[in-house]
């Protein structure tokens, strides 16, 4: 597609911007934020409402004839539903069947069962990791509170001793691992392979999680000691059940798409083809062919679907009707995260269609400095501006998406990973999950800012530390 900006309309497609085209551009990126930040923070503009008029700004700033930015945010906004939006409304019939079936209940209350008291912090962060997988962090919240809250309540724990190891398995799996809809996102802008950003993700969660959740829990339990506020311990899905589905059975359910998904990236790295190309290339034999369809993120997200319709809804004997009825239920929800997701892509668009992404390249050619570490630079400046990890994960990996072109299999997954860990930065006022994980836990703002923020800076800070280092053995 012709880029949007004036000096691209002016001049041939293949010449140079130049420095003034770069200062337009970098007015029109900063123009187009900042209209972004101002409608949802100063005037409430629902995120969809404000990427659009952003996007439009943007490409008006640039010098851009206003059908053809329409056309650019139309393109991407098309192009990011058709990749992701159908996976993740796959993730969200996942998840509110785990929930709704009881499912959830059980893993916790098995893990639970099995914990001392010592080990309660690292058990709930493995909880929020499994629980989390396929289900969004909002929703991973509202699941696992009431646990929080009564394990805090009944083992006269510390609130933030049991609340910030959940918070911190939640996060971190919402940040880094697909199917959640950021990284989804951006493994499409970037076109990074799923299934190797999906095990290096797994790398990275693991030591961010330990460090941000259990370890740093000690000192938030210092900093704000409070109990469980009583009036928001919500009934579980699990209590109302005559029969929920057994753990083993749950867990195996849960991890069925990732295991699939591992599989076709672990099938593309040592599977030995003559016409192979190169590490993460798919390969052209059979087993490759076969893999490539049973690793897709479609395939695998459905089959995990379909048996929980069978291991969850069945086992918690929910008859047909209740399942299908559970199956809508679900999609109503996620409309908005779709047209959100949607809309962040045809924002990225604009980007990528006005050059911004070869200015970037141009501008950043002399510095010294790892492109992965940029790529976690702008989309921590986007997450601080605008306050969601979404819209940050996105906008980054389309500013940074012509960084990946000669990158390996590997660093063009860790490009993923960077801008991911970068999106989760500092949570502060204008982001949605902290008045919900501030109004759960009765926290005051200052409190909220000592405990939930700081666990999201450490979340984004060891995380992009764990991606420089892997970058140097990969």
């Amino acid at each position: 597609m012709t880029h949007l900006s004036v000096e691209m309309l002016a001049a041939d497609a293949t010449e140079p911007i130049t420095s003034a085209g770069h200062a337009q551009l970098g007015i029109a990126v900063l123009a187009g934020i900042a209209v972004i930040v101002l409608l949802i923070t100063k005037f409430k503009l629902h995120a969809f409402l404000s990427l659009i008029i952003g996007s439009l700004v943007l490409g008006a700033v640039a010098g851009a004839p206003l059908d053809k930015a329409i056309t650019s945010f139309s393109t991407g906004l098309g192009t990011t539903v058709a990749g992701t939006g159908v996976l993740i409304a796959l993730g969200a019939v996942l998840g509110r069947l785990l929930a709704d079936s009881g499912g959830a209940d059980q893993i916790v209350d098995t893990i639970l069962a099995k914990a001392g008291g010592k080990a309660m912090p690292w058990a709930m962060v493995l909880i929020a990791g499994i629980v989390g997988l396929p289900i969004f962090f909002e929703v991973g919240i509202v699941l696992l509170i009431p646990v929080v809250l009564l394990v805090a309540k009944r083992g006269n724990f510390s609130l933030m001793r049991i609340g910030i190891p959940a918070l911190a398995g939640l996060s971190v799996m919402h940040g880094l691992i697909p199917p959640h809809p950021g990284p989804l996102a951006a493994i499409d802008a970037v076109k990074a392979n799923l299934g190797v950003t999906l095990a290096l993700g797994v790398v990275v969660a693991i030591p961010t999680a330990v460090i941000a959740g259990p370890v740093f829990s000690r000192y938030a339990a210092r900093w704000v000691d409070i109990q469980p506020p009583e009036t928001m311990v919500p009934e579980r899905a699990g209590d109302d059940l005559e029969k929920r589905p057994g753990f083993g059975i749950t867990v195996a359910t849960v991890l069925l798409p990732v295991v699939m998904m591992l599989a076709k990236a672990l099938v593309d790295i040592v599977v030995d083809d003559p016409e192979h190309t190169g590490v993460g290339a798919p390969p052209s034999g059979s087993w490759g062919r076969v893999f490539d369809v049973v690793g897709s993120p479609l395939i695998a997200l459905l089959t995990a679907v379909l048996v929980a319709m069978f291991t969850l809804g069945r086992a918690a004997g929910f008859t047909r009707g209740r399942i299908a009825g559970t199956v809508e239920k679900s999609l109503g929800p996620i409309a908005g995260v779709v047209l959100i997701v949607g809309a962040g892509g045809g924002f990225k668009q604009t980007l990528v269609d006005a050059g911004v992404g070869q200015m970037i390249l141009d501008v950043s050619k002399g510095w010294n400095i790892s492109a992965l570490l940029l790529a976690w630079l702008i989309a921590v400046a986007i997450r601080l501006a605008t306050g969601s990890a979404t819209v940050a994960t996105i906008s980054a990996a389309g500013l940074v998406g012509p960084l990946a072109a000669d990158m390996s299999t590997t660093h063009a997954a860790l490009l993923v990973l960077a801008i991911g860990c970068g999106s989760l930065f500092f949570s502060h006022v204008n982001d949605a999950g902290f008045w919900l994980v501030k109004e759960y836990f009765g926290m005051s703002v200052g409190q909220t800012l000592k405990t939930w923020s700081v666990m999201e800076t450490l979340i984004s800070v060891v995380g992009i530390g764990c991606v420089l280092l892997l970058s140097l053995v990969l």
